[in-house]
């Protein structure tokens, strides 16, 4: 699956942000990923964090933050220092998926979350009626809210376990290029500061 829940001395760190309404399958999708196997859960009330080592030497710290409608005012106090963000969607509730969408939107506008990559995990996709991908994608408006960073949407069930490693090594991708153009970005400002100096 490319995750592991072991830790490794050298890894890097990142801080993944699990967002979606309520009943979407967060918790679901953090503990089938932590677990490997089905896990019951029951709404999250506050917030599950759990740490996740990748293979490819990153552990992802990930806050799982509940997403019923008293919580969501409460999201953004999770926003700062996020590298990565992972938002589930219900892709079979058509009742609940413009509200999904005007949330998710919102979240994009904060400063504090700005360029940060996003994967989107159409879930529930063993169920009749689910959205695939692609309506995802226009659904949601994808192209036009996510242009200012890396973005991916990942059709996946959380009960099977099907599209999650998927999703998540598409996470790990996206904030591992992330984290190594912030370094080269860094190193070209000193270069440009000390030879300024000289």
């Amino acid at each position: 699956m490319g995750l592991s829940g072991s830790f490794h001395s050298k890894s890097k760190q990142a801080r993944i942000l699990l967002l979606g309404l309520d009943a979407a399958g967060k918790s679901t999708v953090l503990y089938r990923v932590k677990f490997k196997e089905p896990f019951s859960t029951i709404p999250t009330v506050g917030f599950n964090v759990e740490m996740i080592q990748t293979e490819k030497h990153l552990q992802l710290t990930i806050w799982d933050v509940g997403g019923q409608e008293k919580l969501r005012s409460f999201w953004c106090y999770y926003f700062e220092n996020t590298d990565g963000l992972v938002y589930v969607v219900d892709s079979t509730n058509k009742r609940t998926l413009d509200e999904s969408k005007k949330q998710f939107q919102q979240v994009l506008q904060n400063e504090l979350i700005k360029n940060v990559p996003v994967v989107v995990l159409a879930n529930k996709q063993d169920l009749a009626g689910a959205l695939n991908a692609d309506e995802i994608t226009r659904k949601f408006n994808m192209k036009k809210y996510c242009c200012d960073r890396d973005w991916y949407v990942q059709p996946c069930c959380a009960i099977t376990g099907q599209g999650l490693a998927e999703g998540f090594n598409k996470v790990t991708e996206f904030v591992k290029r992330s984290k190594e153009e912030a370094v080269r970005f860094t190193k070209q400002n000193v270069t440009l500061k000390t030879s300024r100096k000289v």
